[in-house]
């Protein structure tokens, strides 16, 4: 197995000083956020690879988002039943070159233990073919694991160099807190999140994203498509996630974000973008953040379906338009759930 090159952050980044040069940067980038949000950094997620893409068809996509200058592969210990990061493993493998950053997650199944997050890791190594990752997940909260224990192994992981940056996916801002403060006694941070946020679904907007800003927290935000709902393939009668996955159906079943996924095609008919395109460039250009501190995860199961999501790399998103698009949802009570003292 190989390891892949450092590009991101040391373990062992916690302290004061650490935290208070973050935040000065993290500031300073959001006061000027708009006149530079012309770019945006994009992570390609691989549940696909595997399932309703093939190797053939996997290949095609990934060199389609090295071309487009994407950098972040997304994957995960249940994903396809391991068969995506076997595919991630070989296509890296075949291009050595490149600048490639690997993100895994684990203990989705089987709980946040020492044990088990280090077997699930182990077998995550095994598949990609690589010695380190550039970041690792936990998958989902563990309310029946002590966050000592998940986090002591991470650390471990960290300061044997298997793994670059902590993340955790699907927690809450106090969980993430709370997993925060145990890793600074442990002597690292959590480098990144994973919530789902989207023009459909903005909870994160509430408590993770300022909570995100406010420690110097890197975002990768999942489904920014909405389960292909702002793709307008619905309204148009295609088949996708809503229409065969009661899951999904559910989490977007809701009238006003059908209205939205309308405004959003009409918006992009009007403009001549695909509103995959508006999508997640809209997603991408959250002003409370800096530019690059908010990656949406896009997917897409051929080279067909993902252009629109790939255009969005390099699609301006001014802040009228980015007002206008968001005008289209309500934006979720503030945490206090005091409405007179919501902006905007």
């Amino acid at each position: 197995m190989k390891a892949l090159p450092i590009l991101a952050g040391e373990a062992g980044k916690s302290g004061w000083l650490f935290r208070s040069i973050v935040r000065y940067c993290f500031f300073f980038g959001w006061a000027k956020a708009w006149s530079k949000r012309v770019k945006h950094e994009i992570v390609f997620g691989t549940m696909q690879w595997g399932g309703k893409s093939d190797e053939k068809t996997a290949a095609e996509t990934f060199h389609a988002c090295l071309g487009a200058g994407i950098s972040w592969f997304d994957t995960a210990y249940l994903y396809t039943d391991g068969a995506s990061e076997e595919i991630l493993g070989q296509l890296i493998a075949s291009c050595p070159n490149e600048p490639i950053k690997v993100a895994t997650k684990v203990a989705y199944l089987g709980g946040a233990s020492r044990a088990n997050i280090r077997s699930q890791f182990d077998t995550c190594r095994r598949r990609l073919g690589l010695e380190r990752v550039e970041c690792l997940y936990l998958h989902k909260f563990d309310p029946d694991t002590p966050l000592e224990e998940s986090f002591a192994v991470l650390a471990d992981m960290q300061a044997a160099g298997e793994i670059g940056g902590i993340g955790v996916s699907n927690f809450a801002a106090w969980q993430v807190m709370k997993a925060q403060a145990i890793a600074e006694r442990l002597g690292t941070r959590i480098d990144h999140i994973q919530p789902m946020y989207s023009l459909v679904k903005r909870q994160a907007e509430v408590e993770l994203l300022p909570m995100a800003q406010d420690q110097g927290i890197t975002v990768h935000s999942y489904s920014p498509l909405g389960g292909g709902l702002l793709t307008g393939k619905y309204a148009a009668g295609k088949s996708g996630r809503l229409t065969e996955n009661s899951r999904y159906a559910r989490r977007y079943g809701k009238s006003v974000m059908h209205e939205a996924a309308a405004g959003l095609d009409a918006i992009g008919e009007e403009l001549g973008v695909h509103p995959a395109t508006l999508a997640v460039a809209w997603a991408a250009s959250y002003p409370g953040l800096a530019p690059g501190a908010l990656l949406p995860i896009i997917s897409g199961r051929d080279v067909a379906q993902l252009e629109p999501s790939l255009a969005a790399a390099d699609f301006e998103m001014d802040a009228a338009l980015y007002a206008r698009i968001g005008a289209l949802m309500p934006a979720p009570p503030p945490p206090t759930d005091r409405l007179e003292e919501q902006q905007g």
